[in-house]
């Protein structure tokens, strides 16, 4: 069972789009079975970057958060789901 997931739900307000983003890149790492080390080199990125964006620690560029979709093998712009829009995201990763 994967670790419980600690970020923005329904019935937590999202304090920034970059919570939100954090939280997304987390959610789709684990549910791919990816280490932040695998999706670092997947991305080109150190292992302790994808620990700050998972942690909303850095504000990242549209062309690290193209390398993450790519890496994650999604449309970068899902990363920008709220959570509680997480099914229809579930089916677009599913495709």
């Amino acid at each position: 069972m994967p670790p419980q997931l600690k970020g923005p739900n329904g019935s937590t307000p999202v304090r920034s789009l970059r919570d939100v983003l954090a939280y997304n890149v987390r959610l789709l790492r684990v549910q791919k079975g990816l280490s932040q080390e695998r999706l670092g080199f997947a991305a080109d990125m150190d292992r302790t970057f994808i620990s700050q964006i998972e942690r909303s620690r850095v504000n990242l560029s549209v062309d690290n958060i193209e390398k993450i979709g790519l890496a994650l093998a999604i449309d970068p712009s899902s990363l920008f789901t709220h959570p509680k829009n997480a099914e229809k995201r579930e089916q677009h990763v599913a495709q």
